[in-house]
Formats: C-alpha cells, sequence, structure tokens
C-alpha cells in the first residue's frame, strides 16, 4: 500500500471533517453523499448519528471496527449502526456511494455489519437519488427514490466478507501480520508456540475472540488479502499464489467455497454492477 504525502492526508482529513458535518447537521430522514478517496488513505475512527449503508462503486475498501474487519469490493456495501465508531481504509482508488438512514428501522437490526450485495435496483436508486439531490428545489420523485431506496436496502443479499479481529492484542498481531502475508501453509501449532500456549488453550483463545475455528479464519483471511489484487485486475494465478496457494485449483476450489463461483466470475459480477 503506497503512503500519501502528509499534506494530502491533511487536506483528505480536512474534507471529511466537512463531509461529517454536514450529515450531521442534516435534517432529512435519508441521506446520500459522495465520497471519493485515494489508494493509502484511511478516514479516521468516526461514528455517525445515522445508519450508514457505505456502497464501493469502484475500488475495495476495509471497515475496521472493534467487532472485526469488513472487506467491501466493488458492488457491495456495508450497514454500520449508528453510534458504532468505524474507521475506512482505502486499499485501491476508491469511489464510495453512502446512505445515511435516521435510527428507528428495526427490520435493519439483523443486517448490521453484514456485507451485501448492492442490486442493479440500489445502484440505480442511489445514483438518481444523487442526481436528485443536485437539482433544487426538493421534489416527490426524490421523496419516492429515498423511499423506495429504503426498502431496497432491507433486501439486499447478504456476502459471506466479514472477518472477525480477535481484542487479544498479541492474537491480533499474529493475525494482522497473517493478512500482510497469508500462507494456507500456517499452522494453528506454531501459533500456539509464538503465544507460548498449549493446542488446547490456543484454540479455546481463538475460538472465544473471533468466534471461528483457527482454519476457517485462515481461509477467510486469504479471501480478504486477495480481493483488492482481484479488482485491480491481477491474472489469478498470481494472486492464487500470493494467498499461499500451490496452485490456481485449490485457490479456486476455496474461493467457491466461500463466495459461490470462481475469482473471475464473481469480480466480473461485482464490476458490472
Amino acid at each position: 500500500m503506497k503512503k500519501l504525502p502528509l499534506q494530502q492526508v491533511a487536506a483528505l482529513h480536512t474534507g471529511h471533517r466537512r463531509h461529517h458535518d454536514s450529515v450531521a447537521d442534516a435534517n432529512g430522514d435519508v441521506l446520500v453523499r459522495i465520497s471519493d478517496n485515494p489508494a493509502g488513505y484511511t478516514i479516521p475512527l468516526h461514528s455517525h448519528r445515522q445508519i450508514q449503508l457505505l456502497c464501493a462503486f469502484s475500488g475495495v475498501v476495509q471497515i475496521n471496527t472493534e467487532r472485526g474487519s469488513w472487506m467491501i469490493p466493488p458492488g457491495h456495501a456495508l450497514l454500520i449502526p449508528a453510534g458504532l465508531p468505524h474507521s475506512v481504509e482505502m486499499l485501491s482508488d476508491v469511489s464510495i456511494k453512502s446512505v445515511y438512514l435516521l435510527t428507528g428501522h428495526d427490520d435493519l437490526a439483523e443486517r448490521m455489519l453484514q456485507v451485501l450485495g448492492v442490486t442493479e435496483l440500489a445502484h440505480a436508486l442511489i445514483a438518481e437519488a444523487i442526481r436528485l439531490h443536485g437539482a433544487p428545489p426538493a421534489t416527490r420523485k426524490l421523496e419516492l427514490v429515498l423511499e423506495l431506496l429504503t426498502a431496497e436496502i432491507a433486501a439486499l443479499p447478504i456476502q459471506p466478507l466479514g472477518l472477525p479481529f480477535p481484542a487479544d492484542r498479541r492474537l491480533a498481531a499474529l493475525c494482522r501480520a497473517y493478512m500482510a502475508a497469508p500462507s494456507v501453509t500456517e499452522r494453528l501449532d506454531d501459533w500456539a508456540a509464538k503465544l507460548a500456549m498449549s493446542r488446547r488453550t490456543f484454540t479455546r483463545l481463538f475460538q472465544r475472540e473471533t468466534g471461528l475455528s483457527f482454519v476457517a479464519w485462515r481461509q477467510q483471511a486469504s479471501l480478504f488479502a486477495c480481493l483488492p489484487r482481484l479488482a485491480e485486475g491481477a491474472p489469478v494465478t498470481r494472486i492464487a499464489m500470493l494467498a499461499g496457494y500451490d496452485n490456481v485449483a485449490a485457490f479456486t476450489t476455496m474461493f467457491r467455497r466461500r463466495l459461490g463461483t470462481t475469482p473471475r466470475s464473481y469480480m466480473k459480477a461485482a464490476l458490472a454492477r
């Protein structure tokens, strides 16, 4: 990940604060906002008084909270609860469209912090809402678009792209190191040894901290690590090697098991959305 000049980061932080303030001061029940950011930029920890549907229209972003991390590839979104502190890391150049909903949507409670696929209808409604917001005065058409968009958000399909991170600092350090250099040859016993734990104690700790088995978490982390490169158009063979797989077939099998399709088909569909 490239490092941005300090002056550029400062300017981006200023722009984000203005964006945040405009959302905080708005009175509407449903708001739609645009945010384009370069690769390597991280929006600092913040929260909103509204529920936020953060959509990646292009590029890949990672949302980090105390509850875990979620990767958002193109054509996907994350529903973030009101008041939850989160940061947004740009893993590539990103175009974000956010929909903010005032609290009270009980029908969305079970979908919070789940990665959702953005349907063609939701994509079109967000784009139309943005266009109408820029063409005052406010019209009945905008109200209808936002009403339909709210209903469509509740029906967006769930995608298995969450990656819980442990609160335990030593274990979290091992997890982040793995994300930087994934390998399917990493063994539970090696991680347990690094923490001076028995296999049984480590297994219990890992399950308690992440809610996943070590193998399941490792596969999901490998998937996380490869999605930004897949979005950039890197060859699947190269991505498989970077994810720690000896051959493309094994990588494709893992990918299909997790996301229900092949790497090429998945990203083609995501970019089409």
